[in-house]
């Protein structure tokens, strides 16, 4: 370690030990007002205070090194293959286990990149090659680069690209395992291990970037990348296939150029859809002809030669014409806003009413399909509708087999499925199209049980699930661990899950019943604790969202599941960084496959005693729901706005709005994603930390027991403690010293800073009035009560403290990083104050006044305050040389040295503070594993 760490580290331990004396002693805060007095005083500078957060971020980067290679490692490919050389009795029993996915796999968008794409090439490739204890991860440079659409869409490509080699890696072997046991009859088998999917382009939910040739042009892209891979897979074994999927994909590439101009001029998009639909020789839109050609080539080749060539149509099978199958989202406000058109264009109906969904019933039974092209896509002014013609266009020209999916975000009411599957209907795709609400608002989990048993039980709807062989579903854990907890959430999900399985079975579509229907759940978490990725195992990682006993519930009712998880944006494209991660990735979820369910396994005593866990639930939502609505835990949590956060996506975190509504800033305007960020970059997560203490309050010793005797309570404990082990409450409670009028009235009482008199004082004067210290007062003290709670539950647990071992390793030594990198931040934040109050007066202008800016940087709305402050002291004037006169000037005379002076002692040392202070975030974001 670092010498310079290690002595503050040390010094923070020494500080640690004076809160015995002084409960109220936060050692956080003493250690960032000394790093500040050294900073004022000018004994360290700016570049002193860099070199210490640069070896903090690279035990950051090695953190996340070091959580890869814990959860996926073994990396030899050798070895990793072998999880799927398991022996079965008979070819019908191999081939029926690997004919349906173990898993599928989405790459979606979150703003999630949290690492420049250097930083996670070094992090992905540290992890492959075992070197994560070294500092050569640390080479990547920190400076961030502009997120756009494109780059996200690049990197999802790279990573579904790596998860398709690892996944032909392991076709590869199941073919040879089928050849070696079953000679007469392996080349009849079709394995699909893993199915690849993403939305990155064609999700619309909250998003206006997006227009419908953007996931045109994607699409085509996508295939032509992908018949590229096709023909290099075949160039060695079948030659003259390869030169046709090269001729395809090149056609394909010059499509993609014509979408990527700008179809706002009639006459080019008419080009353009022209190029697109007119027959041509190189044009392919279907694989199904060349997979049987394959097919039938590998029945009369060689054994080496039928393995390559059925991997290659098995790839085919899998992903299509495209980089893997697309998912489209939209919102359910925007499907209402269309369906309205065509049923209600009088807008008298209610549409959450039984006369709406009467109206939708006629409307799907009576529905005649209407064919459409892109003039038609092209003046369409409805969100949701675009998005259906663009899945027609699609089906017509680009892949007429691969599914698509249409996902609808906020859907709580069957009407909304009604009204996809009309529009479906109407442009004649339902026999491609799989209609999946999203449940994840706090009423969606509330009565999903009641949408689900009404949904499944319209006619109309259960012949499309049985045309289309599936029910889907998805459910979102990011904005139900917000909005409940991620505790109750995952609970809440869970039954929702049970309550699907049943209503299959009510309703005639579970195998009993002789319906070939699979249930296809999926769970859209994110990579961090709190949006619902485990961080203890990839075990844990896959039951969380998908418990055993929800597993359970489909097996017993003989329904085939279909699970589906997301690695979302840049934190979970690091899972499949290098081939070596993708497949050691997927191996990993092979050898706990989350189809897989033991129907003779005992009760979990969780669901078993119902009477302490259901209660157990509530009081933890109740705790969770009363920080929610506080606005104690509203203020904490908006009090530095966004400004503690790097720009992670090309989508917005939040809407712009004017300083009064900072001031007044909503929980409800923060994404789920920062909302998590926020909550680790004050220290505390408390959405997975919060009530789970509290909730055992009256009744620990029977909620120990229960929770050290039940396999879902050991995996909350184990979430609960990790969280636990990097949660620091006097790290919340410094922040709200910030704005402690007294703290900066007292701090040059003892005249040991008195340079810094006049700036102390204007803040405390500032301050009196501000509203934040104490709202991070009250917010600690409730944080600590229910920490009390949850210490005497944790050591009610039998074997919590010995046989369970640490929550995570070097847990004291990352607690005392996390805690350097606080105070590092704490003396910055406190720098900015001081350098922004010592900025000479200025002018109003465009109504905003010097207290605006200030109140810019308190709620570090650094760029904008920045902007104000260079307006107000300009250094770039017109120069007299500029000028060819001939009459000469004496002035200026050298009087006027412009505003020089004030820029480098007050706003560059802002910026250059700010700039620092992202940075911390970046190395504390990585020590909790993911960005938000």
């Amino acid at each position: 370690m670092n010498p310079k760490i290690a002595a503050l580290h040390d010094r923070l331990r020494e500080l640690h030990t004076r809160t015995r004396e002084t409960p109220l002693f936060n050692p956080v805060f003493q250690l960032g007002l000394e790093f500040s007095r050294k900073l004022e005083t000018g004994e360290i500078d700016l570049a002193e205070i860099n070199a210490l957060v640069s070896a903090l971020e690279c035990e950051g980067l090695l953190a996340r090194a070091q959580k890869l290679d814990r959860m996926v490692a073994p990396m030899a490919a050798e070895e990793n293959l072998k999880v799927f050389e398991k022996p079965a009795a008979d070819f019908e029993s191999f081939a029926a286990r690997w004919q349906h996915p173990l898993l599928h796999v989405v790459f979606t968008a979150h703003p999630t990149f949290l690492l420049t794409p250097a930083q996670a090439g070094s992090v992905a490739e540290a992890a492959t090659e075992g070197r994560v204890n070294g500092d050569t991860v640390c080479a990547a440079p920190h400076e961030r680069t502009m997120i756009t659409l494109d780059s996200e869409h690049d990197a999802a490509m790279a990573a579904m690209s790596r998860a398709q080699g690892a996944r032909d890696q392991i076709v590869r072997t199941l073919f040879k395992q089928a050849r070696d046991n079953w000679p007469s009859e392996w080349k009849g088998f079709a394995p699909t291990p893993v199915r690849l999917a993403t939305w990155v382009g064609y999700d619309m939910d909250g998003r206006t970037d997006i227009g419908w040739n953007t996931s045109i042009r994607y699409r085509l892209s996508e295939k032509a990348e992908r018949l590229t891979s096709y023909a290099a897979m075949l160039a060695q074994d079948a030659p003259e296939m390869a030169a046709r999927l090269s001729a395809a994909a090149e056609h394909t590439g010059d499509m993609a150029a014509l979408f990527a101009k700008d179809l706002s001029d009639p006459a080019l998009l008419s080009h353009a859809a022209n190029s697109l639909t007119a027959d041509n020789p190189a044009k392919i839109v279907s694989l199904t002809p060349i997979i049987a050609e394959l097919e039938q080539m590998a029945g009369d080749a060689g054994e080496d030669t039928a393995i390559a060539l059925l991997t290659a149509a098995a790839a085919m099978r899998a992903d299509g014409l495209g980089m893997g199958l697309i998912h489209f989202r939209v919102n359910s406000s925007q499907l209402q806003n269309a369906i309205r058109r065509r049923v209600d264009p009088e807008s008298k109906l209610d549409l959450s009413s039984q006369a709406a969904l009467n109206t939708i019933r006629t409307a799907l039974e009576d529905v005649k399909p209407l064919n459409a092209n892109f003039a038609a896509l092209a003046i369409e002014g409805s969100t949701a509708i675009r998005q259906f013609l663009a899945m027609q266009q699609i089906l017509k020209h680009v892949d007429a087999d691969a599914p698509i999916r249409m996902l609808i975000a906020e859907c709580e009411q069957p009407q909304t499925v009604l009204a996809a599957l009309y529009f479906a209907k109407l442009f004649g795709i339902e026999d491609k199209v799989d209609v999946s609400p999203l449940f994840e608002t706090e009423a969606a989990l509330e009565h999903g049980g009641r949408f689900l048993d009404a949904l499944l039980a319209e006619d109309q709807y259960r012949d499309y699930a049985r045309l289309r062989g599936r029910v889907c579903i998805q459910t979102g854990f990011s904005d139900a661990g917000r909005f409940v907890g991620q505790i109750p959430a995952s609970l809440a999900i869970e039954r929702l899950q049970g309550r699907l399985a049943d209503a299959m079975k009510a309703n005639g579509l579970s195998g009993k019943d002789g319906a070939d229907v699979a249930a296809l759940i999926f769970n859209t978490h994110g990579e961090s604790m709190g949006r619902g990725a485990h961080p203890a195992s990839m075990k844990d990682r896959l039951e969380w969202p998908l418990s055993p006993w929800a597993r359970r519930r489909f097996v017993r009712a003989g329904i085939r599941l279909e699970p589906e998880v997301s690695f979302q944006g840049g934190d979970g494209y690091l899972w499949f960084g290098t081939p070596e991660l993708a497949l050691a990735t997927l191996s990993r979820i092979a050898e706990t496959p989350p189809t897989d369910a033991d129907i003779d396994a005992p009760t979990d005593q969780f669901y078993r005693r119902t009477d302490l866990s259901l209660d157990f639930y509530r009081a933890i939502r109740r705790v969770q729901n009363r920080h929610l609505v506080s606005v104690t835990y509203s203020r904490a949590i908006t009090a530095f706005g966004l400004g503690l956060l790097n720009d992670t996506g090309s989508r917005r975190s939040r809407r712009q709005s004017d300083l009064a509504s900072d001031r007044k800033m909503s929980l409800r305007q923060i994404r789920a994603i920062p909302h998590n960020a926020i909550l680790q970059q004050l220290g505390y997560p408390v959405n997975v930390i919060a009530g789970f203490g509290t909730a055992a309050e009256n009744n620990v010793e029977e909620i120990a027991d229960l929770l050290s005797t039940s396999e879902r309570g050991k995996q909350m404990l184990r979430l609960v403690r990790a969280a636990d082990a990097l949660a620091s409450i006097k790290t919340v409670a410094a922040y709200g010293e910030l704005f402690n009028s007294a703290y900066w009235a007292s701090r040059p009482y003892r005249g040991t800073e008195k340079h810094l008199t006049d700036a102390c004082l204007t803040l405390a004067d500032y301050l009196t009035k501000d509203d934040r210290v104490g709202t991070f007062r009250r917010l600690a003290s409730r944080l600590r009560v229910d920490a009390m709670h949850l210490h005497k539950l944790m050591d009610a647990i039998p074997g919590a403290n010995e046989e369970w071992g640490p929550a995570i390793t070097d847990r004291e030594h990352k607690r005392r990083s996390i805690g350097v990198l606080q105070a590092l931040r704490l003396a910055l934040l406190q720098h900015m104050f001081l350098k922004a109050v010592q900025v000479p007066v200025f002018s109003r202008s465009n109504d905003i006044s010097r207290e605006d800016v200030l109140e810019m940087v308190f709620t570090l709305r650094i760029d904008d305050a920045l902007s104000q402050m260079r307006r107000a002291f300009p250094t770039s004037f017109p120069s007299i040389d500029d000028f060819q006169i001939v009459e000469g000037s004496q002035y200026p005379d050298g009087g006027d040295s412009g505003y020089h002076a004030i820029r480098r002692e007050f706003i560059d040392p802002i910026e250059n503070a700010y700039a620092l202070v992202l940075r911390i975030g970046t190395a504390i974001a990585n020590e909790f594993g993911a960005h938000g």
